[in-house]
């Protein structure tokens, strides 16, 4: 039988030089986590199913388009499609942790939806939470941490806020009942435009609720702040405590996020004209909940494929040098143990120089070091830069620094 050798649709491949900046932007990213007191979990890809499910009527996409599994013993399983859910089992198996709990995770997460253009069905994850804090400065510590990534991968975006509870109370004010409903209604605004969005939402309310609607969120933070919209402190204070921490913020008071399970301060993360980059906020029902505890919770969430396509950082090339023996192994082999001690990525060739000299230009090796014999008599290596030709004899030490 024939075999039709394929990648499964919604899954991808990352070969060099893409996986390169891959694991470069994750190294960039796990190192401001840890620059900002937050420890690292792994947890496994797959749970059982009825874990896995909202236990709210209803139900996020994310949520619906799990994939679902059954082992040997007829257990209904699924492959993680996040993290966040994973923490109210983590908390009810380890009740004695200590809060506040900073904790971040990086890694592949799964979900059966319809395949398009930049979306797939594996991808990786990148969460940062802090659980048993309900300050708005654990809020404002993910915008904090945010801010910081976005600026170690020279991505210039906005940072939008709203609030859950404002609104549901800005909808409230105009007397429209069917709150849930309306927010979905108005989370499709980018999508298909506010003129059918406000069609839509005559199924809920008439034209004067819905006018007055509109204009009420052209209002800034101060006028629901004035008007004690529920709310509108907590995001005033969120507002405030960035800006003293230099992060500017927008606010957008028609952005929704998962309607299932944020609770207060939400957050999306949009270069202009373009679709989410980073998004979170605060979920203060979540993780308690096999406890039975009113356990706060907040966080924020990158896919890492998406940050790496538009982060402009140099990646390291790798290897950064190739050693081509001349007939001169075990001086090769103990070179090669120096330069690796010394945290310089090395490979050794013992092809003939030309054909090395060819492999180490098609990887764009940056520098290849020479061991012949005129380099042992010398007791001097030759380093060549393969960028500019330039070649140089060093010292075993000064070589040592120059790679460095």
């Amino acid at each position: 039988m024939k075999i039709e050798v394929d990648i499964v649709k919604g899954f991808q491949d990352y070969l060099p030089p893409e996986s390169l900046k891959l694991e470069e932007v994750k190294k960039i990213i796990e190192n401001c986590y840890k620059m900002h007191g937050f420890v690292p979990i792994e947890t496994p890809v797959v749970e059982f199913d009825e874990l896995m499910r909202s236990d709210n009527m209803h139900e996020d996409e994310a949520v619906s388009d799990r994939f679902r599994l059954r082992d040997r013993a007829g257990r209904n399983l699924g492959l993680r499609y996040e993290f966040t859910f994973q923490l109210a089992r983590i908390f009810k198996q380890n009740p004695n942790i200590i809060f506040p709990f900073k904790r971040y995770q990086i890694g592949h997460v799964f979900r059966d939806e319809p395949i398009g253009a930049g979306r797939y069905r594996q991808f990786i994850q990148c969460d940062a939470d802090i659980i048993g804090d309900s300050s708005i400065k654990a809020d404002t510590e993910c915008l904090v941490l945010v801010n910081d990534i976005l600026k170690s991968l020279n991505i210039k975006a906005e940072i939008q806020i709203n609030n859950r509870k404002l609104l549901a109370s800005i909808i409230e004010s105009v007397e429209i009942r069917d709150v849930w409903e309306v927010m979905k209604e108005l989370d499709k605004i980018e999508k298909i435009g506010e003129d059918i969005v406000k069609m839509n939402l005559k199924k809920y309310a008439d034209s004067n609720k819905i006018l007055t609607l509109f204009k009420l969120v052209q209002k800034d933070i101060s006028f629901f702040r004035e008007n004690k919209f529920d709310g509108a402190e907590e995001l005033y204070s969120l507002q405030k405590e960035c800006s003293i921490n230099g992060v500017k913020t927008k606010f957008n008071p028609l952005m929704i996020r998962g309607l299932a399970y944020y609770t207060g301060n939400i957050f999306e993360v949009k270069q202009e004209g373009k679709s989410s980059i980073a998004a979170g906020g605060r979920y203060d029902n979540t993780v308690g909940k096999y406890l039975e505890k009113h356990i706060p919770a907040v966080g924020i969430s990158f896919g890492l494929e998406r940050l790496t396509e538009i982060a402009n950082i140099a990646v390291p090339a790798q290897p950064k040098v190739i050693i081509l023996s001349i007939n001169q192994d075990k001086q090769s082999v103990q070179l090669a143990k120096k330069l690796r001690k010394a945290m310089i990525s090395t490979d050794i060739s013992y092809d003939k120089v030309g054909k090395s000299l060819e492999y180490a230009n098609a990887l764009k090796i940056p520098y290849v070091v020479f061991i012949g014999e005129e380099e042992i008599k010398k007791g001097k290596f030759k380093l060549r830069n393969m960028s500019s030709g330039e070649e140089k004899y060093l010292s075993e030490k000064r070589l040592i620094t120059a790679l460095s």
